[in-house]
């Protein structure tokens, strides 16, 4: 009777058993029985996207100083298949954290790819150009060039050519008296077009970070800062030159600030450290850029196939306080396919744009802790309340017999 061949996930495969026959130059005296196993299971479920949004310099108590949002990055990325955020989450000065489904994405970026307007497209690797101001001191800009060299040494990265800029660009920075938060302007932005101008038509970059001298505060004007509290002073307009740059080029950028060191403080807050190690900002802009998602503006051309769409994000989580900004009003506002938004309460601003002024519809959690537990829920297809004591009530019918012609119209659950 011919043999029956059964499948047995326990019983080696058949290709092995038969290359074991053969180095013994012996015939196989059982039946050949090949092993099944079976597909991957996030083969039959499609990719859970997230976004991470802590808007900058507006004294974010989680995110506000200098890259102590990157373990909640971190945890979630762990959670998710691809999370989005922004250097002012993903950037910690001299340390940084590779993390390979999270896609770096500019502000401005964001904000348009929430809209719609903008794809991302995720990239092996890209071509980063340097620019530096040429209001940098010889020694600090030497400074910056060793550390560039470096990353190229000792991480591999990507780091193409560097340009000086014709005409220093005199960084101004103050407080916005309205909101509390911080911002700016640099006096030649046209200096700062015409070098990334250059490194793009002539060294072909394709995404660029930007070395601005910043003046030197004083101890008293950012001793708050150092120790955990009050804004970031250099946030605001370090994304107001990022901005200037991707809007004008449409590809990734990031900003590092160069300024002198300051003394030593012992009592520093562990929140501010990272930026306080070393002589630059650099190390962490040039890891995020060197795979940086490419910005593909729809509609005009381009292929967006392989690329991320604003459709398919499924959650974005932002600070209670700190709703207002275009990206978050735009995934909120999405009419067809819109994602969870996730209020923090313990990650409090300088704002007040609060999902209930603003009329956004969002699960308000404690703290990141709860976040995580709801994004893990969400994306197993599990109603987040039932995960909570008295949770959930006795499901409501929508539409309840009339006495007199029929049904009528109830509540939803």
């Amino acid at each position: 009777m011919a043999a029956v061949s059964l499948s047995c996930p326990f019983l080696p495969s058949a290709t092995s058993l038969l290359s074991h026959c053969k180095r013994r130059n012996v015939l196989p005296t059982k039946p050949i029985v090949q092993s099944y196993l079976p597909p991957s299971p996030s083969k039959f479920y499609r990719p859970y996207a997230s976004v991470l949004i802590v808007p900058t310099g507006v004294g974010a108590s989680i995110g506000g100083y200098a890259g102590d949002a990157l373990p909640v990055a971190r945890a979630l990325s762990s959670i998710v298949d691809t999370l989005i955020s922004h250097p002012n989450v993903l950037n910690a000065a001299m340390l940084y954290w590779p993390m390979p489904n999270t896609l770096y994405v500019e502000g401005y970026a964001l904000d348009r790819f929430a809209e719609g307007i903008w794809a991302l497209q995720p990239v092996l690797q890209n071509k980063v150009g340097l620019v530096l101001d040429s209001g940098i001191e010889e020694e600090l800009r030497i400074r910056h060039l060793q550390v560039a060299d470096a990353a190229r040494a000792s991480l591999g990265l990507p780091l193409w050519d560097y340009i000086v800029t014709d005409t220093p660009l005199e960084v101004e920075k103050w407080v916005n008296p309205v909101s509390g938060q911080s911002t700016g302007r640099i006096r030649h932005p046209d200096s700062l077009l015409r070098s990334v101008d250059s490194l793009v038509r002539y060294s072909q970059v394709n995404a660029v970070a930007v070395v601005g001298r910043f003046p030197d505060d004083g101890l008293e004007d950012i001793d708050d800062y150092r120790h955990g509290k009050g804004i970031d002073l250099l946030a605001g307009v370090e994304a107001v030159i990022s901005h200037l740059v991707v809007q004008k080029f449409q590809i990734p950028c990031a900003h590092a600030p160069a300024l002198s060191p300051v003394p030593l403080d012992p009592t520093l807050c562990p929140k501010s450290a990272a930026e306080e190690i070393g002589y630059t900002f650099l190390p962490c802009i040039l890891a995020g850029l060197s795979r940086a998602p490419q910005y593909v503006v729809r509609g005009a051309g381009s292929s967006e196939s392989g690329c991320l769409l604003s459709s398919d994000v499924d959650s974005v989580i932002v600070p209670i306080d700190a709703c207002g900004g275009e990206g978050t009003l735009a995934f909120a506002k999405q009419a067809k396919k819109k994602p969870l938004i996730i209020a923090v309460e313990e990650n409090e601003t300088v704002l007040n744009e609060t999902p209930d002024k603003l009329g956004i519809e969002a699960v308000k959690v404690s703290n990141y802790w709860e976040a995580l537990g709801i994004i893990a829920a969400h994306k197993a297809g599990i109603n987040p309340h039932s995960l909570r004591r008295n949770g959930i009530d006795r499901t409501k019918c929508f539409m309840e017999m009339s006495s007199s012609n029929g049904c009528v119209a109830s509540s939803p659950l």
